[in-house]
């Protein structure tokens, strides 16, 4: 073998070498993120939120002077249990396909009397959108360990299906971003952290299935508009105005790729 060749091999083993310690090491690195995440699990600061939340529910509340114990989150007038692992949905009193939000603010409205714009017009986790967020949490909670189980047969769930597929590949901004940059491959990690394909039935129970979730780096608990909202800044892009019907679309399109994944929430992240 002349010196060429030998310097080719060597440079084929070195390579190979390399590459499988760097995935053991990207393999340790992922068990060990994956144990600090259980370690965090065990006492999720979200319980505080849901029990919050259960309070503010029971609450009488508004003009009305009433509480959301009669509120249809699409099981039947204050079934809580299950309610939000087949959410979004469409209501037949509303006329709307409704998420776990945007379908608290119709109960606030019709059963309280506090107006949507309420929520729509506060900041992030401050009034009502604060309030909103403890009650999110307590439904959510009502869900951990059921399968998503989103009704895709009325004709307006479709359509937003197909809506939230198009915002899902959209791409906007001074980065040219959309959704799917990050979230429409296998194997993309981010600061650590695992980005899960979300136009897989796997990928899109885990990303969906785990939401709202409690953000331990700043502390505080998230909501699914949140979270999305976050991605749009995060793009460099307009974010969308709360309860908007672009956010309620990529719900849909998210939970129904994710029928049959398990519900894990409130989730806990990094």
């Amino acid at each position: 073998m002349n010196n060429r060749l030998k310097t080719l091999a060597l440079a084929l083993v070195v390579s190979i070498v390399g590459q499988a310690q760097a995935e053991d090491t990207s393999a340790k690195l992922l068990d060990g993120i994956n144990e600090y995440r259980d370690a965090l699990a065990d006492g999720n600061p979200s319980e505080l939120v849901a029990a919050e939340g259960e309070e503010l529910w029971k609450t009488a509340r508004g003009p009305k002077n009433a509480t959301l114990e009669r509120c249809d989150l699409g099981l039947g007038p204050g079934v809580v249990k299950g309610a939000s692992a087949q959410l979004p949905r469409y209501f037949k009193d509303t006329g709307k396909v409704q998420d776990l939000e945007t379908r608290l603010m119709t109960c606030m409205e019709t059963l309280q009397g506090i107006d949507p714009q309420e929520v729509v017009k506060a900041k992030w986790l401050k009034g009502e959108r604060e309030k909103m967020a403890a009650l999110v949490a307590y439904v959510v909670t009502q869900s951990n360990g059921h399968k998503i189980k989103v009704d895709m047969r009325p004709p307006a769930m479709k359509q937003m299906y197909e809506m939230g597929k198009m915002a899902f590949y959209y791409r906007a901004g001074p980065m040219d971003f959309s959704c799917a940059t990050c979230h429409g491959d296998q194997g993309k990690r981010i600061r650590m952290q695992e980005l899960p394909d979300l136009r897989t039935n796997a990928g899109a129970a885990a990303g969906w299935g785990s939401w709202p979730a409690y953000r331990v780096s700043n502390g505080q608990f998230w909501t699914m508009q949140h979270r999305l909202n976050d991605c749009f800044r995060q793009q460099r892009t307009a974010e969308p105005i709360y309860g908007s019907d672009v956010t309620i679309a990529l719900s849909v399109y998210l939970a129904a790729n994710g029928n049959g994944g398990k519900v894990v929430t409130p989730g806990i992240k990094r």
